[in-house]
């Protein structure tokens, strides 16, 4: 695991997306694993400025989202679909055939988590995966106490998750029980991670990702058995690690 020290949001954005878009011109045909919510917004906008300015190809990318809320329709504004069009898709001009994400209000949600995890096999498997990392450790919805053998599935979300993204919604019981989310040993997969933690509220989560065990009760601690992880952190996300983790991991 790696760690990229910047000094805030807009640097760790600007990092991110040149981390993507040089994925890209190595391999023009990659297949991005993508994720949603406040974290990865400004590593979006970064990405469209690249792709603006001639400096990236994305004709030939596909790309899979890690999750998708339970019985949410896709025109829901709210809706991991409809976050996707508005902030990725039209952007960065993405054709429908070339993006996919779980249905949500598929008809047998676990014979939908099996048709995704076919149509990332026949994709040839994930090249660079961007993840964020909930406040108590969650990976996609992957929540505490996840088997880290699992593949994608139907996940009760936490009262935590829940509360944290209630501020998208105008209570939290309109926010989701229950989402579909790509498995931890479907994210393990990918060929490369990219982890994006900034903010005061995620250093406890960070911290406890760089000096804590390997345990399913932290989701994200799997990422430690992956051999190509890089961790891009503000400075108010690691505020609270020691300067001797802090070498350990950058060097």
């Amino acid at each position: 695991m790696k760690l990229i020290r910047v000094t805030d949001r807009e640097a760790l954005s600007v990092h991110a997306a040149e981390m993507i878009a040089g994925k890209v011109q190595e391999k023009p045909d990659s297949v991005l694993g993508l994720a949603t919510g406040g974290t990865p917004e400004g590593t979006y906008q970064q990405l469209k400025k690249i792709y603006d300015r001639g400096g990236i190809d994305l004709s030939r990318v596909t790309t899979f989202n890690l999750d998708e809320y339970a019985g949410m329709p896709k025109e829901h504004p709210q809706s991991y679909h409809a976050y996707m069009q508005h902030k990725v898709f039209r952007p960065l001009q993405l054709r429908p055939e070339q993006t996919h994400l779980p249905n949500g209000t598929a008809d047998d949600l676990e014979q939908e988590c099996r048709r995704y995890e076919k149509h990332i096999a026949a994709a040839g498997g994930i090249d660079m995966q961007l993840l964020g990392i909930g406040e108590n450790g969650h990976i996609g919805f992957n929540e505490p106490g996840t088997s880290f053998s699992s593949r994608t599935h139907v996940i009760q979300l936490k009262p935590s998750t829940r509360e944290a993204n209630a501020r998208y919604f105008a209570t939290i019981e309109d926010v989701p029980e229950q989402a579909v989310t790509m498995g931890i040993e479907t994210i393990m997969e990918s060929r490369e991670i990219l982890l994006l933690v900034f903010g005061r509220r995620k250093k406890e989560a960070l911290l406890r990702l760089l000096e804590g065990e390997v345990q399913e009760d932290f989701p994200a601690s799997v990422l430690k058995k992956h051999s190509s992880v890089t961790v891009i952190a503000d400075e108010e996300a690691l505020a609270d690690v020691p300067a001797e983790v802090l070498r350990r991991f950058t060097g």
